[in-house]
């Protein structure tokens, strides 16, 4: 297994929403990236916001060499638009070698693919979105992030019941099989939250749990 630095450079494939977006957080973090697309608008475009913009067709390999995808240890593939494209790019990074990619997918059939070819990672952007959004309808949550196996971190103004007292006098985990694991209070950052941790109405609450007890938590009044 290949030791991957938490600083190394990142190579993104493809300029739409999604790789912009990955693009442009990437640089916000002060890491190295070089950005790849077939459009020389928006290569042009990205230029000056990271470290490096190149137009290629990533679909070929020399193309690949050329610009030195090999020495990336990541690379993301946001194409998304044409599956042929996205699973070709991916093959030829695997083929180079590099250690993890990560890849959009448009539906379960794409995502199989791309996972049977060696991508390491598969992102479905617009159903994990989606899946969000539907969890957000209620008005009870602000956030909310599911996890693979149910587990849910999601962001609430505090139930009534839990206001003004302490967490351990609440009985938020034995009544309702959540844990609170952060309380933003206005004006200041967020802080771990403790037993005798109080709640008021006005802060608001990190909870943890299964996405059923989350959402009816929420929902406690």
């Amino acid at each position: 297994m290949v030791d991957i630095r938490n600083d190394a450079p990142v190579l993104v494939i493809g300029l739409g929403r999604f790789g912009a977006a990955t693009a442009g957080q990437l640089d916000r973090q002060d890491r190295e990236v070089l950005v790849v697309d077939t459009d020389l608008a928006l290569v042009q475009k990205w230029a000056d916001r990271v470290t490096h913009a190149v137009q290629a067709d990533a679909r070929s390999m020399e193309a690949l060499r050329q610009i030195g995808a090999e020495e990336f240890q990541i690379a993301v593939v946001a194409t998304g638009a044409s599956v042929e494209a996205s699973v070709l790019i991916a093959a030829n990074l695997v083929d180079l070698g590099v250690p993890q990619i990560w890849a959009k997918a448009i539906s379960l059939s794409h995502g199989k693919i791309l996972e049977r070819i060696g991508v390491n990672h598969v992102i479905y952007p617009e159903r994990e979105a989606g899946e969000r959004v539907a969890h957000l309808l209620s008005g009870s949550m602000l956030d909310f992030i599911q996890f693979d196996d149910n587990y849910v971190i999601a962001k609430m103004y505090p139930p009534r019941s839990i206001r003004g007292r302490a967490l351990k006098d609440s009985g938020v985990r034995s009544r309702y099989r959540v844990t609170v694991v952060g309380v933003k209070t206005p004006g200041q950052d967020f802080q771990h939250a403790t037993q005798d941790t109080v709640v008021s109405p006005h802060d608001l609450i990190i909870v943890s749990g299964s996405a059923s007890d989350v959402e009816r938590f929420a929902t406690i009044g």
